[in-house]
């Protein structure tokens, strides 16, 4: 008997399908003959469990095979055997990891419509974490899905388990993989913080893993009229929270009420932000009380267990404590030697005096300063009794100091292997540099015995004190210390020994201590810390006002004016913080359709979308990461569906996001939030036939603008226009198919499809911030500008060189300008900067002017035959590539103008202020009597155009020095202003007092 049933394997019933591949191979020489098939539904597949596991799949009661059947009259004699389970990935049999179920959508952070004030606060988690393991699961989900980690050795770094190696080439993994480096001012993924307010980088190498978001209580709470609530939660802990209602002034001249919020837990995120009144419930026209408040954005958060916080000074301290304590600007690294042939940590630890190599990496890393009488930050050195030694290292970097423990410079003890009073300092610090000299053996991690030091750079010299000096650079880190830049190049050097090499291992060096923060030990450290902050506010430095009793006294931050009326639909999406959306992005355009263009779907991220008014990120729930991020200026264009939006970006790059919930809902919103903070616009999708020649009927640049459309074609007739921008290519991106890719699509193609951005209302092509501000720091090109007016383009290449360059000058506006004048982008993109450019010497009073006039000098001379060629033509309407031209009305016009523009631009502006001069239609010009006679040749007028500079750069000195005098009294101004409002708070908090003592009753101050 069968333990299946009656018959033989082969006549009995048919054995229900299985996913062993294995079975499934057995089984193709004995199959049962055919049966008909049934409809019944196929049992669920269950979680990958172990054979003889409580829950899974269970083995049907027929043998699946030969070899189960072959031993079926074994198993019946067992009745009451527990039935084995099956696995339900075949991958797992063949040892592979089993296959990721499909991402889902991560939930949207509650409360809804609220304003993010930074990152930290996208990633606040309501729900609790248990205690004594949250730190570990936030410290690694960082780091082990930043995957791809592989451990690798080299002649500078060994391989050791539980350390993480890179010896170059990793680059900063983004969306879908390794992401190119950031061309500033765009920030690296893992330095984007802060996204209410614009987030500057102001060096080629950013600090990234800070948290520049504590600084909030400070900013908007600190010594400004606000309630503090603490209280112990039954499934938080304890909980402090920071409410503060803001009034601005709106722009149609009314009022805009919002609430400014903190909410302070166990874990080391903070929720941060804003919500505007118009996205809470209707209340009483003195606003909202604390309570409604937060059962409306806190729902998890229980309001009896908070309790009014005490107006005790020590309160705001606290707390400022508290937020502040990750931000730091004081560090101290090691630095251990190594000596050719050593590789221990005894060998290291045991060298006396410094070698030559040694000294000239440590004068190129900082200064060494007498530490007897140092008053700057000294790392736990004694500056007293010369007890650490007598000299140490000191150097500042981006605005922090940072103190160096150098092995030779700690005090050495003779007869003393392991040298405890240098391994005291060095030991205890979180980064280590490991300086190499030639020969010397790999270092292995393992080898050094801390339980502090977590990241290890190891810089190994390269024909050290020597013009030709050089350093290769590895890093080691363990394995829950997330990735951190900036990274190597591939081969890890060599670097010269210069000031950029000094700047990229000090930036290594603060981001790899920032990034050790989130390591499990001093994640850990990090959490107790704060929860004993939390539990003593919550313990001493309460009253017993509750939640409920706090609003009936009308406080005056959360109610003090009536409401103003409603915005319509809408308003909240004029937040300045960061709303939140969850989507799942891909890298790449897929189009409205949902065709696919770069990748396929399994690599799609959960991800949390957050457009803030000044930045646009997606971040990794999963990995608690930053994958992409970029300012809101650099978005281009945007083409959606019900559920899916292409977002284009910087130089036309592309990312797709899609959406769940209603169909058309969160696309609808993210679009008109996208229309409040960025400048872009909806795409147009054209199909473009070739006409009976195979032409298009459009000429493109390398950049992918529209220069040229003839009349009367298919282009024209679907809308193409000049100045427009290709940012797809037949379901291409441009950046990815490059120029010469996208020219061979367009000759070739039977059809093209292109996604087309069309240009801006005054006719010029739009260019992202990232692409103006390239162009301002370098000489603008014409590459991306279609092409003049006829009429205008002819007057120009008619005209004479130095005509051309008054004309140029001299323009103050009359005429229209060309729609792809690059230098009106430049100077719109450089007067819309908040701060001037470290590379720009803009000022606010005077124009932008060159010292000196060589490139003038050298435009002008190109072809010297040309002023007295065409000095007396009249202007023509011909075209610039008429042949009736001559040589000066042929190609030399419009590169002379274009080379011209950018520097006369601010020249013919600072003119124009100055003395007016009225152009004339004569190709002569007929100047005013009183005016300055116009030069005769050309020497002439390039001399008076180099006094006219001079005069203009001194007149420009004048305004800079009255400027800085200004700024000097507005400073004078604040100082007297502050002192004042001090004055007044201390005279109200006296007179609050007297009245108390008097037994007066109080009256509402605010």
């Amino acid at each position: 008997m069968w333990a299946g049933g009656i018959g033989s394997p082969r006549r009995g019933t048919a054995p229900a399908p299985t996913d062993d591949l294995f079975a499934r191979k057995l089984r193709q020489p004995a199959r049962p003959p055919l049966t008909p098939h049934t409809f019944e539904p196929r049992p669920t597949r269950g979680p990958l469990l172990r054979s003889g596991s409580d829950a899974g799949e269970a083995r049907p009661s027929t043998p699946s095979s030969p070899r189960a059947r072959a031993h079926s009259h074994e198993e019946a004699s067992r009745p009451t055997a527990v039935p084995t389970r099956l696995f339900t990935d075949p991958l797992a049999l063949l040892g592979l990891p089993a296959e990721e179920p499909e991402p889902t959508f991560p939930p949207v952070p509650e409360p809804r419509w609220f304003a993010h004030y930074d990152v930290q606060s996208l990633l606040f988690d309501w729900a609790p974490r248990p205690r004594g393991t949250g730190g570990h699961t936030e410290a690694s989900s960082g780091t082990l899905s930043l995957a791809k980690d592989l451990i690798t050795s080299s002649d500078l770094l060994l391989e050791a388990p539980g350390f993480v190696s890179e010896l170059g080439g990793e680059g900063e993994l983004g969306l879908g993989g390794p992401a190119s480096p950031p061309v500033p001012p765009a920030l690296p993924n893992a330095a984007v913080s802060i996204l209410e307010e614009p987030q500057n980088r102001t060096s080629a190498y950013s600090l990234e893993h800070a948290d520049l978001g504590a600084g909030y209580y400070r900013k908007y709470f600190y010594n400004k009229e606000h309630q503090n609530f603490f209280g112990m939660d039954e499934e938080l802990g304890p909980v402090a929270v920071s409410l503060r209602r803001e009034e601005k002034e709106g722009s149609g001249g009314g009022t805009l009420h919002s609430y400014r919020m903190i909410v302070r837990t166990t874990q080391l995120r903070t929720l941060r932000g804003t919500i505007s009144e118009d996205a809470l419930p209707p209340g009483p026209p003195r606003g909202l009380s604390p309570r409604k408040l937060l059962e409306h954005v806190a729902p998890r958060l229980s309001p009896t267990c908070l309790r009014l916080g005490s107006a005790s000074p020590k309160v705001p301290r606290t707390l400022l404590t508290l937020d502040e304590q990750v931000l730091s600007s004081q560090r101290k690294v090691g630095i251990l030697y190594c000596r050719a042939g050593q590789g221990s940590e005894e060998e290291m630890y045991n060298n006396q005096e410094a070698g030559p190599a040694f000294m000239q990496f440590l004068t190129l890393l900082g200064d060494v300063v007498r530490l007897k009488g140092f008053e700057s930050y000294r790392a736990q050195l004694d500056t007293k009794t010369d007890s650490t030694g007598m000299h140490s290292l000191y150097t500042m970097y981006q605005d922090h100091e940072i103190m160096f423990h150098v092995s030779t410079m700690l005090p050495y003890t003779p007869n003393n292997q392991q040298q405890l009073l240098r391994k005291r300092h060095i030991g205890n610090n979180i980064v280590t540099i490991v300086f190499q000299e030639p020969d010397s053996k790999p270092f292995c991690p393992t080898t050094i015995r801390s339980h502090f030091q977590h990241v290890f750079l190891v810089v190994r010299a390269h024909l050290p004190c020597t013009p030709h000096t050089s350093y290769r650079v590895a890093v080691s880190r363990t394995q829950d210390t997330p990735a951190f830049g900036p990274f190597l190049p591939p081969g890890g050097g060599p670097f010269a020994a210069n000031a950029d090499f000094r700047a990229f291992l000090l930036a290594k060096a603060l981001n790899g201590e920032q990034a050790a923060g989130h390591a499990r030990q001093f994640h850990t450290m990090a959490t107790r810390t704060r929860q004993q902050y939390l539990q003593d506010l919550a313990t001493n430095e309460v009253t017993t006002t509750s939640l409920d009793s706090a609003s009936r006294f009308g406080l005056p931050s959360l109610g003090g004016r009536r409401r103003a009326p409603a915005r319509g639909a809408g308003a909240e999406l004029q937040a300045a913080g960061a709303l939140v959306w969850g989507v799942r992005a891909a890298p790449g355009a897929r189009g409205a359709a949902g065709a696919q263009a770069s990748s396929p779907d399994s690599a799609e991220v959960p991800c949390l979308l957050g457009i803030s008014a000044e930045a646009l990120v997606l971040v990794a729930p999963r990995d608690s990461r930053v994958v992409f991020n970029c300012s809101c200026r650099d978005v281009l264009a945007w083409t959606f569906s019900e559920q899916r939006l292409d977002l284009y970006h910087s130089r036309g790059e592309a990312i797709t996001l899609r959406f769940d919930g209603a169909p058309g809902q969160a696309v609808g919103e993210v679009v008109a939030r996208l229309q409040l903070v960025s400048r872009g616009c909806e795409t147009r999708e054209l199909a473009l036939p070739r006409d009976g020649q195979g032409r298009l009927g459009f000429e493109v640049d390398a950049e992918g603008f529209v220069t040229h459309v003839e009349r009367f074609t298919f282009a024209e007739t679907a809308g193409l226009r000049p100045g427009a921008r290709l940012l797809r290519v037949c379901s291409q991106t441009l950046p990815s198919l490059g120029p010469e890719a996208a020219a061979q699509l367009l000759r070739s193609a039977p059809k093209v499809c292109v996604t087309v951005l069309p240009p801006d209302e005054s006719g010029r092509p739009r260019r992202s911030f990232s692409e103006l501000y390239r162009l301002s720091l370098q000489e603008p090109s014409r590459r991306g500008c279609p092409e003049l007016v006829q009429d205008e383009a002819s007057v120009v290449a008619l005209m004479p060189t130095t005509k051309q360059l008054l004309h140029a000058c001299l323009n103050n506006g009359s005429g229209h300008p060309g729609p792809g004048d690059l230098a009106e982008e430049r100077t719109e993109f450089l007067h819309s900067q908040n701060s001037p450019s470290p590379c720009s010497s803009l000022s606010d009073e005077g124009p932008v002017l060159p010292n000196t006039t060589p490139d003038l000098l050298l435009a002008t001379t190109v072809n010297p035959s040309a002023p007295s060629a065409s000095k007396e033509t009249p202007p023509t309407q011909d075209g610039p590539g008429s042949p009736s031209g001559g040589e000066d009305k042929g190609d030399p016009a419009p590169e002379l103008r274009a080379s011209f523009l950018p520097r006369t631009l601010s020249l013919r502006n600072s003119i124009s202020k100055r003395q007016p001069i009225p152009e004339s239609g004569d190709a002569k010009g007929t100047p005013k009597p009183d005016a300055e006679p116009e030069p005769g040749n050309l020497s002439e007028k390039v001399s008076h155009l180099e006094s006219m500079l001079r005069m203009l750069q001194e007149d420009l000195q004048k305004e800079k020095a009255d400027k800085a005098a200004l700024e000097e009294e507005v400073r004078s101004l604040r100082h007297n202003n502050r002192r004042l409002q001090a004055e007044s708070e201390s005279a109200a908090t006296r007179l609050l007092l007297a009245s108390k003592q008097l037994g007066t009753p109080t009256t509402d101050l605010a």
